[in-house]
């Protein structure tokens, strides 16, 4: 508490804040910093979740470091504030406090259709405004990628609990383990009389590399392996294809199951995540391996090709191999419904605004953009809330 307080203090409430505009959802650091400095957590909490209904979760895993504390003034020569700190503190605090007040019930039924992170920030923001929201989940639990994609040492799971009751507590409908695209398609949303459908499906089918040997039984994908890695056999030396945040992930939940090796592979010569996630993935134990692209897997382990120009190969031997390429979305509900136009990766097409090419349906998210940050799931969402209740307020 006494860091929190004393950084809040810190602070210098820049007029034109580095901090606030390195933040992808412009978060109000300055204010929230002075509503700490004078003892205001609560005014503080409801300024941020009004903000960022996701801001706990966001607290703990974005890129501080290339958004508000890597932009902090203070970092140029000293320690920067640790608002992510300042963040989680109060938002961990005060979230089962904060008053959800909404306006009186409009008489309007809404669907959303997948309950990551944009998924919830939409129920929150709409059920606000008076409408009455269900959610359909095709898993059994909320968070999406939260949930399934992200180990509990990053982001433990009873954060995603707490969203689930305060959901309830709110009047939200929670639909679990219902795939629209298979029983239950749009269409019946609509015809059942829900005024609009927001879709945010996320993107859950991993990319293959496409290389001879991917099928084999000491293979697996990144995303199938963290959504349950306690089912997974992955013996003593596992190689991870790909260095991005995922692949983070990956290797330290394998050095965390039994793994007493853990290498990662990138084509060229850096990382794409996190320095964080990096640094954190070293000092866990995992090694890094640059300048590796894969051409084959076999059941002792992967040819390389060596892309530093000496056009030699190099074989590496492992127990397992987890492919972490990104991911692509399940094209099950663009099939099954009409009007809905996707891109050449199979990710929903739509307006600024959220709005797709068929009325009443808006979608944000991963769909959309593929595989980005929860924050910017959440900022996307605000806008396509906004879009959603004038759509539907100029509905006869």
């Amino acid at each position: 508490m006494e860091h929190i307080q004393n950084d809040a203090k810190r602070c210098l409430k820049c007029k034109n804040a580095r901090c606030q505009n390195g933040c992808p959802i412009h978060t109000p650091i300055p204010e929230i910093n002075k509503l700490i400095e004078s003892e205001q957590y609560e005014d503080a909490a409801y300024m941020l979740f009004n903000n960022n209904p996701m801001s706990m979760v966001c607290s703990l895993i974005c890129n501080h470091e290339k958004q508000c504390r890597g932009n902090c003034v203070l970092g140029i020569k000293g320690s920067p504030v640790d608002f992510p700190a300042i963040e989680h503190y109060v938002s961990n605090s005060f979230f089962e406090r904060i008053k959800i007040e909404k306006e009186p019930d409009n008489g309007k039924k809404v669907a959303i259709i997948g309950a990551g992170p944009s998924g919830i920030s939409i129920a929150i923001l709409l059920t606000k405004k008076g409408y009455q929201v269900t959610i359909f989940e095709g898993k059994d639990k909320i968070g999406g990628v939260l949930q399934y994609g992200i180990p509990d040492f990053r982001l433990p799971k009873s954060i995603l609990e707490r969203y689930r009751k305060k959901l309830i507590d709110i009047g939200v409908q929670i639909r679990p383990n219902v795939t629209i695209g298979e029983t239950l398609t749009i269409d019946d949303l609509l015809n059942d009389g829900y005024k609009s459908v927001f879709v945010g499906t996320g993107v859950w089918k991993p990319n293959k590399l496409g290389i001879k040997g991917e099928s084999l039984g000491h293979v697996h994908y990144a995303i199938d392996y963290l959504a349950n890695p306690e089912v997974f056999n992955l013996g003593r030396k596992v190689s991870v294809i790909g260095m991005g945040n995922s692949a983070m992930d990956v290797a330290r939940t394998a050095l965390r199951y039994g793994a007493e090796e853990v290498y990662m592979f990138a084509r060229g010569d850096k990382s794409k995540a996190n320095t964080d996630e990096i640094m954190a993935a070293k000092m866990d134990g995992a090694k890094l391996v640059f300048y590796h692209s894969p051409k084959e897997i076999t059941e002792k382990g992967i040819l390389f090709d060596v892309t530093d120009g000496s056009g030699t190969e190099d074989f590496h031997e492992c127990d397992s191999v987890i492919i972490s390429v990104s991911q692509g979305p399940r094209n099950r509900l663009v099939t099954t419904t009409e009007g809905l136009d996707p891109n050449e990766k199979g990710l929903l097409v739509t307006e600024e605004n959220g709005a797709t090419s068929r009325a009443g349906v808006f979608a944000a998210g991963d769909v959309v953009m593929g595989a980005k940050t929860a924050v910017d799931a959440v900022n996307n969402a605000k806008i396509v809330a906004k879009a959603m209740h004038e759509y539907m307020m100029n509905l006869e």
